[in-house]
């Protein structure tokens, strides 16, 4: 399959070769025939085909020298790579009789939803890992800049200070609910699919869950104890789960390009990407790629989660769904994480700028402050005091004085600037730290073998 990911103008940009790799034909050939030897060596030792049907099997099995482009056509002509797997194997083994207990009682979607589940498994360690890193960065972040106060904007528009600290917490919470989430991800995404041509497990006998038990051990996957070829909430929750990174790492992309955009530059990104003819110019490529993969990665997981309306005991064409949708799906996660990481290491903050981002609009962004403040040093009520805290900040940028001026011309006495100060980062330094705690305790469970 080809598109930017694997194109080399693009693939810098959106690809992920670790992740890519675990979707190629030889990963998953590799993945299906190491299915196909734990089935036959659980069935031998169970008595369901003979003892030494299944090491024989196995041994096959191992290492075998396919070439992907042989199954081309018997792929097309049966909907599935599983027939023509089965036929090389059996061609490896010659005439052997232990050739006929080659996939015993098991039908395609067993091998090849255990075989998907055998190449997630990486794909998730490999995510968490990169979570990890990204995570101690932000918590870094946050920590070491839990009291640079900075404009905080709500529909485009300067609200009131906050610390900078504690937007980067902002970003970094959905993204710690998401390493947090994992072990449930891998119970419902990790585990092995033994149901038999229509989900009865009826040529097994009465072995059959046992089979389906040992095969999940020796695969290390789990057990579902039941049969789940049209149930597939296990693999839309792994699309649910991509949806959500996507939404997080978009969301702080998305902050990034406003902050680092002309006249604001807020934040600084080394490295911008140059313009073909404006040489002043250093685009913030990383982040306009993270936002373009969220996209494509949550659109992805909208159709993967579509294809859940599975007919009867199979359905091709949401099965074949599914193929189309999860491995760009899965490769855009990885881009987003292997961006993410690559961002935070070039991302500092101005805190010259953010100073000056907080006095444009003659210090109406401390409006809410002063108002409560005023309630507290007069004995105006909050309802007074916000309209006449509105008709000093229409005078501020009118007459283009600042706000905390008009306030001591109009209440002599109290010092409105400290005043203002004392309150108007709030609970943004402790969210920034709470956040670097939250990260250190995480990060420790990891350490201990968590992942």
């Amino acid at each position: 399959m080809t598109g930017p990911a694997q194109n080399a103008l693009y693939a810098a940009l959106f690809g992920d070769p670790q992740t890519e790799a675990l979707f190629s034909a030889q990963a998953e050939l590799a993945a299906m025939a190491r299915v196909e030897a734990a089935l036959a060596v659980a069935q031998s030792q169970l008595g369901v085909i003979p003892a030494d049907a299944g090491p024989a099997i196995a041994a096959a099995c191992t290492a075998l020298p396919i070439d992907p482009q042989d199954l081309t056509q018997a792929t097309a002509q049966n909907g599935v790579p599983v027939p023509g797997l089965i036929a090389a194997i059996r061609d490896r083994m010659g005439r052997t009789p232990h050739a006929a207990h080659l996939h015993w009682g098991a039908t395609s979607q067993d091998i090849m939803d255990s075989a998907l589940a055998l190449r997630i498994g990486p794909i998730l360690a490999l995510w968490e890992g990169r979570l990890h890193a990204i995570l101690t960065r932000l918590a870094g972040l946050a920590a070491d800049h839990a009291d640079l106060p900075m404009a905080a904007r709500t529909y485009g528009q300067a609200a009131t200070p906050t610390g900078f600290g504690a937007v980067v917490a902002g970003w970094g919470w959905p993204l710690l609910d998401q390493v947090q989430a994992m072990p449930a991800l891998r119970d419902r995404v990790l585990r092995v699919s033994l149901s038999g041509a229509a989900g009865t497990l009826s040529a097994m006998g009465p072995q059959g869950p046992a089979v389906r038990q040992a095969m999940a051990r020796a695969l290390d996957l789990g057990d579902p104890e039941r049969s789940w070829h049209s149930d597939r909430s296990g693999p839309g929750h792994l699309a649910d789960w991509i949806a959500g990174l996507a939404a997080a790492l978009g969301k702080l992309a998305e902050d990034l390009l406003l902050m680092t955009q002309s006249g604001i530059g807020t934040v600084v990104i080394a490295g911008g990407g140059a313009s073909s003819t404006m040489p002043q110019k250093r685009n913030p490529v990383g982040p306009s790629a993270m936002v373009a993969l969220a996209r494509h990665a949550m659109g992805l997981a909208a159709t993967f989660r579509a294809a859940g309306l599975h007919r009867q005991q199979r359905d091709g064409a949401a099965w074949f769904t599914e193929w189309l949708t999860l491995p760009p799906l899965c490769i855009a996660g990885g881009a987003l994480l292997r961006t993410a990481d690559d961002v935070l290491e070039r991302l500092t903050p101005d805190a010259g700028a953010m100073a000056r981002d907080l006095q444009i609009g003659q210090g109406t962004i401390h409006a809410e402050a002063l108002t409560f403040a005023l309630t507290e040093h007069t004995a105006l009520d909050r309802a007074t005091a916000a309209a006449r805290v509105a008709d000093l900040c229409a005078q501020a940028l009118r007459e283009g004085r600042d706000l905390t001026e008009l306030a001591r011309g109009a209440w002599p006495g109290p010092d409105w600037p400290a005043l203002i100060r004392a309150r108007s980062l709030g609970q943004a330094p402790q969210e920034a730290r709470a956040f670097d705690r939250a990260v250190r305790a995480a990060s420790g469970g990891l350490d201990q073998g968590g992942s």
